[in-house]
């Protein structure tokens, strides 16, 4: 198998009138990753990947796929293939002919361009629906169809925009699962877009956290979640409490700090006697399976929260409106960069 690219984005800029969409973001993809674009609405993460598809066109910067500089170029000459949040099957054409179209339209003969739609349904476990129209299929069943249609044309870069938004929560994560596996299998790099904080950390080699046209943080699922670079990120990907420095004790002057809520301990009663405690009022108690999650209001501080075994809550029980002690390690710190 040829080396795959890897992908640039260099001062990479889309700006509407005054309003940069895309504020100068430079990134990195390596080859054969499964990278996530991950913020809130309107962050800048669906035009950064239309800016990469070639479907937007950028008001500065470069997209370098491997040794090309491919900002200028067409769509269907990237060596990218994009699958449409929608999936946009066409009503009329089966399953086969949906697949084969983007051959069909650069003059592959038929029986040539069906006999490779039937190999791609194949690899997406799609084989025995070659016959059925896009209203025959399930979400799922149409997901992959739309799969393989943007894999026919043997992509180096598969870019997703949102493909599981549209599917029930359990199709969703079954569906995740067969999105990684087929990343690795294929070795491609995939670019996937979502708002999804579960997504994203369990899919992506390289989690890229945008806000406001611009990139927070770029790394590694694990590094994003233990170590957040900003407020910013350790709000958004959730599970933190973030506070003063001062508040946590913690020698950062003028910084603020981020707590994962799991590693916050909570007990009844007030008073702390420790440097790492804070005293609250429980707020809410929720029941989450393995888990208890225990919303806290702390006087001065934005709510907080503590995420704590079912075995541990049974132990010391609080209930909502009652006075609470919040206790951490000093090491479960985590200073953030502004």
């Amino acid at each position: 198998m040829a080396k795959q690219p890897d992908i640039e984005l260099v001062a990479l800029t889309k700006r509407y009138g005054a309003t940069a969409a895309v504020d100068s973001i430079n990134l990195k993809i390596p080859a054969g990753s499964y990278c996530c674009l991950l913020g809130p609405s309107g962050c800048g993460k669906t035009t950064t990947l239309r800016m990469i598809a070639g479907h937007e066109e950028a008001t500065e910067g470069d997209v370098i796929l491997g040794s090309e500089n491919i900002t200028g170029l067409p769509p269907a000459a990237r060596g990218t293939a994009m699958m449409f949040q929608s999936y946009a099957l066409f009503p009329h054409l089966d399953c086969t002919d949906n697949v084969a179209f983007s051959l069909k339209m650069r003059g592959v003969d038929k029986d040539t361009r069906r006999a490779r739609a039937v190999e791609m349904l194949k690899r997406v476990q799609m084989e025995p629906f070659a016959k059925r129209l896009p209203a025959q299929l399930s979400g799922g069943q149409q997901q992959r169809g739309a799969l393989a249609r943007a894999l026919i044309t043997d992509p180096q870069v598969l870019l997703l925009d949102e493909p599981l938004s549209a599917l029930d929560p359990f199709l969703r994560i079954k569906m995740r699962e067969e999105l990684k596996g087929l990343q690795t299998r294929l070795g491609i790099s995939f670019i996937h877009v979502t708002h999804s904080q579960d997504e994203a950390m369990a899919l992506a080699d390289l989690v890229v956290v945008m806000n406001a046209g611009k990139i927070e943080q770029a790394a590694s699922a694990r590094e994003v979640f233990n170590r957040p670079a900003s407020a910013f990120v350790a709000k958004f990907i959730g599970g933190h409490n973030v506070i003063p420095a001062a508040v946590a004790r913690a020698n950062a002057e003028g910084a603020m700090v981020a707590i994962r809520a799991d590693r916050i301990t909570v007990q009844p009663g007030s008073a702390p006697t420790d440097a790492s405690s804070l005293s609250g009022v429980a707020r809410s108690v929720e029941y989450l399976g393995a888990t208890v999650q225990v919303g806290i209001d702390v006087a001065g501080l934005e709510p907080m929260s503590a995420v704590i075994s079912e075995q541990r809550f049974d132990a010391a029980p609080v209930v909502p409106g009652q006075a609470v002690t919040l206790s951490w390690m000093p090491g479960d710190v985590h200073v953030l960069g502004r």
